[in-house]
């Protein structure tokens, strides 16, 4: 689980460089060596091969520093301000919606490694919506077209009901839990297993393509 935590701090340090207009400099000092090609997922698993192996009580240190300091930077700036991020410009406010996405996601692995189970709150709402606001670009990433808006009708872990909507009458419709439709953004979980239901031409599609991460 070391590889997850350091992978969660080097993303955070990234994010640090976004919100400070150093992010294309931190990407050539952080993949510095790599010819050819790359996805995120491959520059992600380069920066981790980098730097496996640290002390474990150093590497604690440097995601708990780096989680605060990034915490502080975005605190002090207008959240609406665009950003460069892996997947192109993008507001302050959606940097960190995503940043509170992944490491809910890594945290999750981290507890089940050692047989725990996190506990859902309702900040898995801004994970649900930033999963349904970003739902274009994961069908792009795809080569897709959606055939039309789309909604999502969750129950919160409190009971309470969540309803993204959009501005047009919606064409496909989804419904069941936040936390499984959280975890079916994150790839943790296979959507038929389940509470999550949709009516609609781009059902199946959704809950394919469903993401919150680039």
């Amino acid at each position: 689980m070391s590889d997850v935590v350091l992978h969660l701090t080097q993303s955070d340090e990234m994010a640090i460089a976004s919100a400070t207009g150093r992010f294309p400099e931190a990407v050539a000092e952080q993949t510095d060596g790599w010819v050819g090609p790359s996805s995120v997922d491959r520059a992600a698993a380069l920066m981790v091969d980098r730097e496996r192996g640290m002390p474990i009580a150093d590497l604690l240190e440097r995601w708990t520093s780096n989680a605060g300091q990034l915490i502080e930077v975005l605190n002090d700036m207008n959240l609406s301000t665009r950003v460069r991020w892996v997947a192109g410009d993008l507001s302050a406010r959606t940097l960190a919606t995503t940043r509170l996405s992944e490491t809910w996601i890594h945290a999750g692995d981290v507890a089940g490694s050692f047989g725990s189970v996190l506990v859902p709150t309702d900040r898995l709402r801004l994970v649900a919506r930033l999963a349904w606001r970003t739902l274009p670009y994961a069908f792009a990433s795809a080569g897709l077209s959606m055939n039309g808006p789309v909604a999502f009708c969750l129950i919160s872990p409190s009971g309470e009901a969540w309803d993204f909507l959009p501005d047009e009458p919606a064409v496909t419709t989804i419904t069941g839990l936040v936390v499984d439709l959280c975890a079916v953004a994150a790839r943790r979980i296979d959507p038929s297993a389940t509470s999550l239901r949709g009516q609609g031409p781009d059902t199946s599609a959704i809950l394919a393509l469903v993401r919150t991460y680039a």
